[in-house]
């Protein structure tokens, strides 16, 4: 349920008609867990256009609507989204989800010709989550250090066309292979 509420809080909606909840992917395994995840088996709707397929699913469930809610979760959300009600013990599958929705993970290699011609490799990691809300960016930031004691650093997109920025909570190698060994604690 917790990895459900973390996708559900990066690409999920809670229509203002207090019962209606969506969410939205181009990842269909992301679409199928979270069927699982709550146990609910809606039908699977695709729109394809230029970019490629999306999947999205959409239900009605007031209990769990009203419990989200409950939580933190608001209609309209990308913007005005702030702290939510996740117990400690379950943050890790929380944020997992939230990594699945409007996350990434990143490797790549550098290299670098020493002034002998000797030749550095270097093996770079990066975890990355990002919010169009400050408030919350900075409430899962302060989670993270109070759960698995890595911090991360927080960065400001610069604006986009109709005046809004992205906030990204990024970190390095070392502190990505600790917070991703937390979070993906089961080979499954």
């Amino acid at each position: 349920m917790a990895y459900a509420v973390g996708l559900i809080t990066t690409d999920g909606c809670l229509y203002s008609d207090r019962r209606h909840i969506s969410l939205t992917s181009k990842d269909l395994e992301q679409i199928i867990n979270i069927r699982s995840a709550l146990r609910i088996y809606p039908k699977i709707g695709i729109n394809k256009n230029i970019y490629g397929a999306t999947y999205r699913v959409q239900f009605s469930n007031v209990l769990l609507y009203d419990w989200l809610i409950s939580i933190g979760l608001t209609a309209n959300k990308s913007l005005s989204i702030g702290p939510l009600s996740i117990p400690n013990k379950y943050f890790g599958d929380f944020l997992r989800g939230h990594l699945d929705g409007d996350g990434s993970i990143t490797t790549y290699e550098e290299t670098y010709t020493q002034k002998n011609g000797g030749i550095n490799v270097y093996n770079r990691l990066s975890v990355r989550f990002i919010s169009a809300s400050q408030t919350h960016i900075q409430w899962l930031q302060s989670k993270v250090i109070e759960i698995f004691h890595v911090a991360g650093r927080l960065h400001k997109t610069k604006s986009n066309k109709i005046g809004n920025s992205m906030y990204i909570l990024k970190f390095g190698k070392i502190d990505s292979l600790e917070l991703l060994s937390k979070i993906y604690y089961s080979n499954e």
